[in-house]
């Protein structure tokens, strides 16, 4: 797993203004993440060769950027507060069922102690709230060497062998 230091980031998150109704709108530029709403209006006009993320808000289904995930590079899962678990569902249907290969990112309030489930359900970097320890989230993922269910990254159970 990775973990975001904002200010090494090469991925730049551009927010719409809080508090108006109008969206700006951002120029195409790789490695922008632009917001859900951004992107579902400027997606039929977005470069296709550059890299781009969009924050999916965790009330948003996934089937809402299916189609689009082909053209993505990064999905930046939004955990308003650390008891919302919406975004966990979000990251499973993103590896499972649609099969992204690229970025998918836990961001907003993101405790050390959801990084193993996290991980299991396919995120693979995360912006931990500012209060959180990196050594401690590296080792909360190695707490659990195996598992008896499958999860987004290894469907299968995995069995130790018998000899």
């Amino acid at each position: 797993m990775q973990f975001i230091d904002s200010n090494q980031d090469r991925w730049q998150f551009v927010a719409s203004d809080e508090g108006t109704t109008s969206t700006p709108t951002p120029t195409p530029a790789p490695h922008l993440v632009i917001e859900f709403a951004q992107w579902q209006a400027l997606k039929a006009t977005w470069p296709l060769d550059l890299p781009t993320g969009v924050v999916l808000p965790n009330d948003v289904a996934v089937t809402e950027i299916a189609a689009d995930l082909p053209r993505l590079a990064l999905v930046a899962l939004c955990f308003p507060k650390w008891t919302d678990g919406r975004a966990y569902s979000q990251a499973h249907l993103l590896r499972a069922r649609h099969r992204f290969a690229g970025e998918v990112r836990a961001t907003g309030d993101v405790l050390v102690d959801m990084l193993p489930l996290l991980h299991r359900n396919g995120v693979d970097a995360v912006q931990l709230r500012p209060d959180q320890s990196l050594a401690a989230a590296k080792r909360a993922l190695t707490f659990f060497s195996s598992h008896y269910q499958g999860d987004a990254t290894h469907p299968q159970p995995q069995f130790a062998k018998v000899v």
